[in-house]
């Protein structure tokens, strides 16, 4: 029975997680006013700095919303570590302990983002770790989904298996393309980070659409 649940269940964990970010970062960002808040040249972790009138490396930073962006961090590596552990059944061996540990890697790197927000005030130890765990929850999400597109296991299509390591291949290169100007910054920080939400929604629409249709053959075949 359990193995049943746990398909569709992290199917509905993973579309649910990335919808609350994209949520969540919308509220937050029209709740800055002054300035207003921009996508392409803010950084998604200045909507989680408390500090109200400061300027974090040439940034003006005021996020009203800031605790509810930190707590949508912290929820989204909870969410995607949960929804991946679920589907790790679908793999074995070494391929099962490495999806594992990059999604619980993840799952603790999102929480210290909440935990630990980049505050021009704060100490610097934490401006590290923010950093650090960041990089980290990013790198993993987009191996993953790189990773589902190299695996048969799932059971969906070629062309979602292409799709799995284009946008995870795209998300890394995103990544790396953060540094290439202040006014871009933010956009590029977004396309490594919206890769791993979009193959979530994604992965988790396939696989509900997937479960519910053999559940259907199984009940033509018995009935």
């Amino acid at each position: 029975m359990w193995r049943r649940v746990r398909l569709p269940l992290a199917a509905v964990i993973l579309v649910v997680n990335a919808l609350q970010w994209v949520i969540v970062e919308a509220v937050a960002s029209a709740a800055w006013t002054e300035p207003r808040y921009s996508y392409a040249a803010n950084y998604i972790s200045d909507l989680g700095v408390p500090d109200c009138g400061a300027q974090f490396q040439g940034r003006d930073i005021c996020s009203p919303l800031h605790t509810a962006m930190n707590a949508s961090f912290m929820l989204e590596g909870i969410l995607f570590a949960t929804g991946i552990v679920l589907l790790a059944h679908l793999v074995t061996g070494r391929t099962r302990r490495a999806v594992i540990a990059l999604a619980i890697a993840h799952g603790v790197g999102m929480v210290l983002v909440g935990l630990f927000h980049g505050s021009p005030d704060g100490p610097s130890i934490g401006l590290v770790v923010h950093a650090g765990a960041a990089g980290i929850g990013i790198l993993c999400a987009n191996t993953l989904a790189i990773m589902a597109g190299a695996l048969r296991s799932l059971g969906l299509p070629t062309t979602y298996r292409a799709f799995s390591i284009a946008v995870g291949s795209l998300g890394l290169l995103s990544e790396a393309l953060v540094g290439l100007s202040p006014s871009t910054a933010g956009l590029f920080e977004r396309g490594g980070v919206y890769s791993w939400l979009l193959w979530s929604v994604v992965t988790g629409t396939l696989l509900l659409v997937k479960n519910r249709r053999d559940h259907r053959v199984v009940e033509n075949v018995v009935a």
